[in-house]
């Protein structure tokens, strides 16, 4: 994630490997996997972060992702919002996600693969998208190549 080093996880390397993709057997629930180095570890380790979609669609309500959004994607030609409209959903979700691994990092972490339940961590999850709102929203921009740094595609 390229905005903002979350303070929590200084002492560990982590990179988004894949997702989100739809947890199996699970309808409503989402997964991305990151892979996790700390410095002490010879070898890194795979954690899958699953959120549920009601989870998800709350918290992007509470940061009025849409909104803040908007305003950005009205200085694109109206023919290329499609495009970045339809990333924003799966960039939200490796946000959220990688705040949720932040606070299990927090609590620390063996160094063995692990798998972070829907259900686990929700109220926490809540309250940390929400402080860290202006991360949430720069991922998603950078991601998108639209952070307030970079030109807008359409003046290329």
């Amino acid at each position: 994630m390229a905005p903002e080093s979350p303070p929590a996880s200084s002492s560990h390397r982590v990179t988004l490997f894949f997702g989100p993709e739809p947890v199996e057997r699970e309808p409503d629930t989402q997964a991305c996997v990151f892979n996790v180095k700390k410095r002490s570890w010879k070898a890194g380790i795979q954690v899958s972060v699953e959120i549920g979609t009601d989870q998800l669609s709350a918290l992007r309500l509470k940061i009025r992702l849409t909104e803040r959004l908007a305003q950005i994607f009205l200085m694109l030609a109206p023919e290329e919002r499609p495009v970045y409209e339809g990333r924003v959903a799966d960039l939200f979700a490796q946000a959220v996600s990688r705040c949720k691994l932040d606070l299990r990092l927090q609590s620390g972490l063996n160094q063995e693969n692990r798998r972070i339940l829907a259900d686990e961590l929700v109220p926490q999850l809540d309250q940390a998208v929400i402080a860290r709102a202006e991360y949430v929203v720069a991922y998603v921009l950078t991601e998108l190549d639209l952070a307030p740094d970079r030109p807008s595609p359409s003046s290329l």
